[in-house]
């Protein structure tokens, strides 16, 4: 019986006179099947099947065969089903690192497919983390993420240290950046077939230089709090997404490397279902320059290939040239891949800087360009020169012969 028992699907019927039973259902759409005559078996049940079912039993008149009593009966079928995809994503992201500024950060889990709505919590470490729960705002007021928790509560205020704070700002570069502080000696990157001990002439790589988080400018609690809202969004087939977001204010020192854990569980579920993520600032960015060996006039593609470990949240990466501006004259560009087109000569030797930063550090990479003579473009230019050349001489011939008639003619 669907929509609300306005529809009355047949399924079988039994003939007890002529011992006969027979299906109303199409052959493609079959499912059920008959059991013991009275009993209608659902293998693999689904969503779908949920909802009330009925028995019609009419008792007919031998001689004239009308129908003379006919009596039912009903019963609900309730269709539990388990969340069949949970996830973990960071709100608002990627974003930048900031050190002298405190920020709210945000996980989001989301359990898709389950009947009823499963319940989501949050673990740290393996440890179930105590919540403060709170009324989310709506999607308009909310603006996304860590908005709509400043809405519902003002950002964590923390005590600043000056002493920490002034040492912090004498480690800055004139520019405002930190300095770099190389780990280990100069590598090179190595084209394919050249010997592991043969420098390639193409690209230098500079050892990745970690920025320094040893000095915020905010002092933190060693117990963080954490805000916890949820958000169940019914669907069409009778399932719920949940929605679960955990936000706190975010403490590089202490959150790196923690392994935070959503886990969901369901009455479908013997045991709950959990994915996990690991908080990490990004270290050493491996980057790729292609063509690997560069001739005035090519386009150099610089791209982000991986990580020496594994990032979460996505970090935010931005180019900058060391010392000057970009080939299309700005100063940064941003994105996993840096495209030079029509590398002039004049960049050969130039150094850039790739920042990979997310809210829980920052790191840069460095890679030199060397940009070598294109022979085809030399030929090009030595063939204008010769065509000079050719005409020039053509034309002393003429003037040669000109004087010469004349002189003859005077």
């Amino acid at each position: 019986v669907t929509d609300g028992g306005t529809i009355k699907q047949k399924i079988f019927t039994y003939d007890a006179m002529f011992n006969t039973n027979y299906s109303h259902m199409e052959d493609y759409r079959r499912r059920e099947d008959l059991v013991y005559q009275s009993t209608v078996r659902l293998p693999e049940v689904r969503i779908s099947d949920n909802g009330p079912y009925e028995c019609h039993v009419g008792i007919y008149d031998r001689a004239t065969r009308e129908k003379v009593v006919l009596a039912s009966g009903n019963v609900f079928l309730t269709v539990m089903s388990p969340p069949n995809n949970i996830s973990v994503v960071a709100e608002n992201t990627p974003a930048p690192f900031s050190r002298y500024q405190a920020q709210n950060f945000t996980l989001v889990c989301t359990a898709k497919g389950g009947k009823p709505a499963p319940s989501v919590y949050f673990k740290r470490d393996g440890e179930l983390i105590e919540v403060i729960s709170y009324t989310q705002a709506s999607t308009n007021e909310q603006g996304g993420g860590s908005a709509g928790v400043r809405g519902a509560r003002p950002l964590i205020s923390r005590d600043l240290d000056d002493t920490k704070l002034q040492r912090s700002l004498s480690l800055l570069d004139p520019e405002g950046r930190s300095p770099r502080l190389y780990t280990e000696s100069p590598q090179r990157v190595h084209t394919q077939g050249q010997q592991a001990h043969e420098p390639s002439p193409a690209t230098e790589v500079i050892p990745e230089t970690v920025v320094s988080r040893e000095f915020p400018r905010w002092v933190h609690s060693t117990d963080p709090l954490y805000y916890f809202s949820h958000t169940h969004l019914p669907q069409s087939d009778g399932s719920v997404v949940v929605q679960a977001r955990l936000t706190w204010t975010l403490n590089p020192q202490l959150d790196n490397d923690a392994l935070f854990s959503c886990e969901v569980k369901h009455p479908a579920l013997s045991m709950p279902m959990q994915t996990e993520v690991t908080l990490a600032a990004p270290k050493g960015p491996k980057l790729l320059m292609s063509p690997t060996r560069a001739k005035v006039g090519d386009t150099v593609r610089i791209t982000v290939q991986g990580f020496q470990n594994e990032v979460f949240p996505e970090p935010l990466f931005t180019w900058t040239r060391v010392g000057s501006r970009l080939l299309d004259g700005s100063t940064e560009r941003e994105g996993r891949e840096l495209i030079l087109e029509r590398v002039p000569a004049e960049l050969n030797g130039s150094m850039y800087r790739c920042t990979a930063q997310n809210p829980l550090g920052s790191t840069d990479t460095h890679t030199r360009l060397i940009v070598f003579e294109n022979p085809s473009m030399m030929k090009n230019t030595q063939n204008q020169n010769n065509g000079a050349s050719r005409m020039d001489m053509l034309g002393l011939t003429w003037m040669a012969l000109v004087l010469t008639v004349t002189v003859e003619l005077t």
